[in-house]
C-alpha cells in the first residue's frame, strides 16, 4: 500500500490544529464514514476503544452523543453539534465532553471543527482545522494524547475502509 498522507500541525499562535489525512477511497465512502452513526460507531476512537452513539441527527443543528468506551467499560462522552452543511465537500461542529445524559463539561476544551473533503486522484484528503478558545486549551489537548490518538482513530478508518471496498487486509 502506498503511503497515505498524514499531516498534524499545530499552530499555537491561532490556537489551532490541522490534521490532513489521505484515504485509499473515494470521496463519497469517506464522507459516508464520518457523516453515519452505523459507520462512525465502527471507527470513531483510538485503537483499542469502542464506540456508542446514544443519539444522532446529522443536519444543519444537529447533533451526534456519544461514547468511547475502554476495554473495563468506562465510558468517555462526547457532544457534537453540526453546522453549515455541504454534502460530500464539508461541515462544521461544535465539539465538546459532556456527561452521559449530554451535559457539557466546562472543565474540559471545548473546539470548532471544519472538515473538508476533496478529491486527490482515486483517493480523498479530510482536512480537519480544530479551533481552540485558548493556547491553554490547546496545549491540554495535546497533552492528553490527541496526536496518537488522531493516528490511531483514522487506522482504524483506512481498515473500515478496506473492509467496505471488500479489500483483503
Amino acid at each position: 500500500m502506498n503511503r497515505l498522507q498524514f499531516d498534524f500541525l499545530v499552530d499555537k499562535d491561532n490556537n489551532t490544529l490541522t490534521i490532513r489525512r489521505e484515504f485509499a477511497a473515494e470521496r463519497q465512502l469517506v464522507w459516508d464514514c464520518y457523516t453515519k452513526q452505523e459507520l462512525l460507531d465502527q471507527w470513531f476512537a483510538p485503537k483499542p476503544f469502542s464506540t456508542k452513539t446514544k443519539s444522532m441527527d446529522f443536519g444543519n443543528g444537529g447533533h451526534w452523543h456519544y461514547a468511547m468506551i475502554d476495554q473495563d467499560g468506562n465510558h468517555y462522552w462526547g457532544y457534537t453539534i453540526y453546522n453549515n452543511i455541504k454534502p460530500i465537500d464539508s461541515y462544521e461542529t461544535e465539539d465538546a465532553f459532556c456527561d452521559e445524559n449530554g451535559k457539557i463539561n466546562n472543565e474540559l476544551p471545548t473546539a470548532k471543527w471544519e472538515v473538508t473533503f476533496t478529491d486527490r486522484w482515486e483517493n480523498a484528503i479530510v482536512q480537519t482545522i480544530v479551533h481552540y478558545a485558548s493556547l491553554t486549551d490547546l496545549e491540554t489537548v495535546i497533552n492528553m494524547g490527541m496526536q496518537e490518538g488522531m493516528m490511531s482513530t483514522l487506522e482504524k478508518l483506512d481498515e473500515l475502509l478496506l473492509t467496505l471496498k471488500g479489500i483483503d487486509q
